[in-house]
C-alpha cells in the first residue's frame, strides 16, 4: 500500500483576488482525505500590480523572461505565499515538518497554448527555502512540451472526488473562476475536460470599471439589470464555442464590452448570463449530456449566474448543485487539487491526459525543489 503524503496546495487564480490554501492527505490516486483550508485576500495595491503584470507579460517570448516589474512582482508574490503557508500552519497548530510537500500554482500572467507558451509567476525554490518544505511547481509546462494545451489540470482531482460519490447521474464538475472549466467523468471512468469560456473575469472587469469594487457581490448588481441579447449573442457567437477542437483560454481571450454598450446593471446582467450560457454551450461538446452540474469556484457565489445555470440546465433535464451540496468545498477545491497534483508529480503519475488537455499521451509534470539554497526571515 502506498503511504499517504500530507500536502498543502496553494492557488492564486485568474480572478487575482488572493491565495487559497488547503491541506490534503493522499496517495495521489484513490485516497483523498480533505483537511482545513483558508483564503487570504490580496490588498488593492497588489491586485493593481498583478493587473499591470498581465499587461507587461504580453511581450514575453520565453517562459523565463521577466520584463519590466515582473521580477519584483514574482518575488513579492512568492513572499506572500510563504506568509500564507506560515499563517495557515500557525492557525492549525502545525509545524513545517508535518508537511511533506507544497503544490504551488503561482500566478498565470500569460497563456498561449497555440504557441506552447505558459507563464506562471512564482519562485518555487524561494518558497521552499522560506517555508522549509519541498515544493512542486511549474506543473503546466511538460504538458505543452508534449502537445497539450497546458490546462485544465484539475480534472484528475475531480475524478478522484467523483469516485467517492459512487454511482449516480452523469456528472460534470464546473469551476467558475476567472475562466470557467468543466470535467466530465463517464461511466467507464472516461475523463473529458476543457475550458468552457469566460467565468468571473468579464463581470469583475465591468463592475470594477464602473464602481471601483472588485466584483459583483452575490450577483446583486446583475439582479437589477436585463439581458441585452445582441451583446450576449456576440460573446456566445465566438468561434471558441463552435470549433471542433477544444482549447484552453487566456484571461485576455475575451474582453469586457465598451462602457457605452450598456449601463452598469444591464452589463453585469448580460455578462452573468454569458458566463452561464457559455458553460452549457461548451457542454454540447461532451460525449453525452450531463444530468448533474457540480459548481465550485467564486462564481457559484453569484446568485444570478447560478439561477441562469439552473434555468438553462433544467431545460436539458439536468440539475445544478454547489460543491457544498454534495459534501465538498467549492472555495478550496482548486487548492486541494494542487496538493493532490504535487503528490502525483512526486510519484511520477500523469497529471494530464489526451481527454483533458489534448496532450499526445498521459504525462506527469512539475518541478520538485527542496529547501537549502538560503533562508530569509518572514515579516
Amino acid at each position: 500500500m502506498t503511504a499517504l503524503r500530507t500536502a498543502i496546495g496553494l492557488m492564486s487564480g485568474t480572478s487575482l483576488d488572493g491565495i487559497d490554501v488547503a491541506l490534503l492527505r493522499t496517495d495521489g490516486e484513490s485516497v483523498v482525505e480533505r483537511g482545513p483550508s483558508i483564503g487570504l485576500a490580496y490588498d488593492g495595491h497588489f491586485r493593481e500590480r498583478l493587473k499591470q503584470a498581465l499587461v507587461e507579460a504580453r511581450n514575453i517570448a520565453a517562459r523565463t523572461d521577466r520584463p519590466g516589474d515582473l521580477f519584483a512582482v514574482e518575488r513579492n508574490l512568492t513572499l506572500r505565499h510563504a506568509v500564507a503557508v506560515s499563517d495557515f500552519l500557525h492557525r492549525q497548530g502545525l509545524e513545517a515538518d508535518a508537511i511533506d510537500v507544497i503544490g504551488f500554482h503561482g500566478q498565470t500572467v500569460l497563456h498561449r497554448p497555440d504557441q506552447a507558451l505558459t507563464v506562471q509567476l512564482g519562485d518555487g525554490q524561494l518558497l521552499a527555502d522560506l517555508t522549509g518544505i519541498p515544493v512542486v511547481y511549474d506543473m503546466r509546462a511538460n504538458d505543452m512540451l508534449h502537445g497539450g494545451q497546458g490546462a485544465p489540470l484539475i480534472p484528475v482531482y475531480h475524478a478522484a472526488l467523483a469516485r467517492s460519490l459512487g454511482d449516480g447521474p452523469a456528472t460534470v464538475f464546473v469551476n467558475i473562476g476567472g475562466i470557467s472549466n468543466l470535467t466530465f467523468i463517464g461511466a467507464d471512468a472516461e475523463l473529458v475536460a476543457f475550458d468552457s469560456g469566460p467565468g468571473n473575469t468579464l463581470i469583475d472587469q465591468w463592475v470594477e470599471r464602473h464602481t471601483g469594487s472588485a466584483f459583483d457581490a452575490g450577483g446583486e448588481i446583475a439582479s437589477r439589470g436585463k439581458v441585452l441579447s445582441p451583446l450576449a449573442d456576440r460573446y456566445l457567437g465566438h468561434s471558441f464555442f463552435s470549433a471542433n477542437r477544444r482549447r484552453s483560454l487566456d484571461r485576455n481571450d475575451f474582453v469586457a464590452p465598451a462602457s457605452s454598450e450598456a449601463n452598469l446593471e444591464d452589463g453585469a446582467r448580460t455578462l452573468a448570463f454569458v458566463t452561464a450560457a457559455a458553460i452549457l454551450k461548451s457542454a454540447s461538446h461532451l460525449p453525452e449530456r450531463p444530468k448533474r452540474y457540480v459548481i465550485s469556484g467564486g462564481g457559484r457565489h453569484n446568485g444570478t449566474i447560478m439561477a441562469d445555470l439552473a434555468d438553462l440546465a433544467g431545460r436539458d433535464g439536468a440539475q445544478v448543485v454547489s460543491a457544498e451540496d454534495i459534501g465538498f468545498d467549492g472555495d478550496a477545491m482548486e487548492a486541494e487539487a494542487w496538493a493532490y497534483l504535487a503528490v502525483r508529480s512526486e510519484r511520477g503519475l500523469p497529471l494530464t491526459f489526451p481527454g483533458t488537455t489534448s496532450v499526445a499521451v498521459p504525462v506527469t509534470g512539475g518541478v520538485l525543489v527542496k529547501p537549502g539554497r538560503h533562508a530569509e526571515t518572514l515579516t
